[in-house]
């Protein structure tokens, strides 16, 4: 069992770093990911309540267990990110970097992420079931 301080530190942490992750979502070279998985952690090992949150919010719930279970990233989000993250790294290099270097350091950056996002699996959820037609439904049950 750990010590009050240390819970209230671990939880602290824990919520920063989902603050992160939201920042994330909108500042392509924050990553997401790894600030949602850390949170996961530390909220694991501090607060029962604040990890089943996480693990049930509508936002994050379905990306961490889709995420940890192996699955993968959806195919729109992979999309979305990588426009979001060329658009904003092609911005600062054309407009608000004059040195060659830092652009040269956020172009290796944004080739980086681009190569981790393509190598995370492409999570496709399964399709819907084919509803059966009411005129062959008689009592309740299928008429063949």
């Amino acid at each position: 069992m750990i010590s009050t301080a240390a819970r209230y530190v671990l939880i602290g942490l824990g919520v920063v770093a989902v603050a992160l992750a939201v920042i994330g979502i909108f500042v392509p070279i924050l990553p997401t990911t790894p600030f949602l998985l850390l949170a996961a952690f530390l909220f694991g090992r501090s607060s029962p309540r604040f990890y089943a949150w996480l693990h049930t919010n509508r936002w994050f719930g379905t990306y961490l267990a889709n995420y940890r279970a192996g699955r993968g990233l959806p195919q729109r989000e992979k999309v979305l990110t990588l426009v979001a993250l060329w658009a904003a790294i092609l911005l600062s290099v054309a407009l608000a970097l004059s040195s060659w270097w830092p652009r040269g350091v956020l172009l290796l950056i944004a080739v980086a992420v681009t190569v981790h996002l393509i190598r995370i699996p492409t999570y496709r959820s399964p399709p819907a079931p084919t509803p059966i037609p009411e005129s062959v439904v008689v009592d309740g049950r299928p008429r063949l």
